[in-house]
C-alpha cells in the first residue's frame, strides 16, 4: 500500500526543501532578447532557467563589487594627475618610514 522511501529519496527531498525554502521568490521584467538568451543557455546546458539567472546574477554582482575597488583607485589616480601631485620616487622602499615616522596629526 505505501511505497518504500529510500535513503536517497529522503536526501533528495531534504535537499529540495533546503534549497526551496532558503531562497526568496522575486519577479522581474526582462527584455525579450535577454529572455531568449537565457532560454537558449538553459537548454544548451540542460539546466533550469532559474539556475542560469541565479548564476548570472551572482557572477555579475561579484564583478560589480570588484570594479568598485578598481574604480576608486582610478579616481584617486585622476585626482593626483589633475593636481600634478608627486610622491617620492623611492616610496615603495621607504613605505614604513613614510607612513609611520611622521606625526600626521600636525600640519606642516
Amino acid at each position: 500500500m505505501f511505497e518504500s522511501i529510500t535513503q536517497e529519496d529522503r536526501l533528495d527531498n531534504m535537499l529540495y526543501n533546503m534549497l526551496y525554502f532558503s531562497m526568496l521568490k522575486t519577479y522581474l521584467y526582462l527584455p525579450e532578447e535577454l529572455d531568449k538568451e537565457i532560454n537558449h543557455l538553459a537548454k544548451n546546458q540542460k539546466r533550469s532557467k532559474a539556475e542560469v539567472i541565479r548564476e548570472a546574477l551572482d557572477s555579475g554582482i561579484k564583478n560589480l563589487r570588484s570594479q568598485g575597488s578598481a574604480t576608486s583607485l582610478l579616481k584617486l589616480a585622476e585626482i593626483g594627475k589633475k593636481y600634478n601631485l608627486r610622491g617620492p620616487k623611492n616610496s615603495s622602499q621607504r613605505i614604513d618610514e613614510l607612513l609611520w615616522s611622521k606625526d600626521w596629526s600636525k600640519d606642516e
